[in-house]
């Protein structure tokens, strides 16, 4: 499993697929992609960034880890906020991205149960951006600016 880069990957700006099993093969991916996810130095992935068509997305965000299948967003708060962003599938860019502030998602967990999820910060910016990348929208698409050719290995990425 590998992280697939490229802003005209045709497989990055696919739809992911609603997922319908909740079986050990869920499971096995996200553990996957929460690896590839800290080997890469990031804090955010969705799984068609490792070419998986499933609206799959995790997060770790100050120590902790999140998964979300199936995510939809309910409601965003009116203040938003920019804030510089990367990604895993775009490396050496950084966009400023405006988002709003607050969120509230649904999603199921790894059985299947549905969950109401608050987040605010950066965590609803790393879900707002792992969400858009499930109907194959880049941060790129949404930055006012774009800076390309970043060779710093240190910052986390999305």
């Amino acid at each position: 499993m590998e992280i697939i880069t490229g802003e005209h990957n045709k497989v990055l700006r696919q739809k992911s697929k609603e997922v319908t099993e909740f079986n050990q093969g869920l499971s096995i991916l996200v553990r996957d992609m929460r690896k590839i996810m800290k080997k890469n130095n990031g804090i955010g992935l969705a799984a068609i960034q490792v070419g998986i068509p499933q609206r799959v997305i995790i997060c770790e965000v100050n120590d902790k880890f999140y998964s979300f299948i199936n995510p939809v967003l309910i409601k965003v708060s009116p203040s938003t906020s920019f804030m510089e962003e990367g990604c895993l599938s775009l490396p050496g860019i950084l966009g400023d991205v405006e988002r709003p502030e607050k969120i509230v998602i649904r999603a199921m967990n790894l059985r299947g149960k549905t969950k109401k999820i608050k987040a605010f910060g950066l965590l609803a910016r790393v879900i707002q951006h792992e969400m858009d990348h499930l109907d194959g929208i880049l941060f790129i698409d949404k930055a006012k600016t774009v800076t390309k050719g970043i060779t710093n290995e240190t910052n986390s990425q999305i």
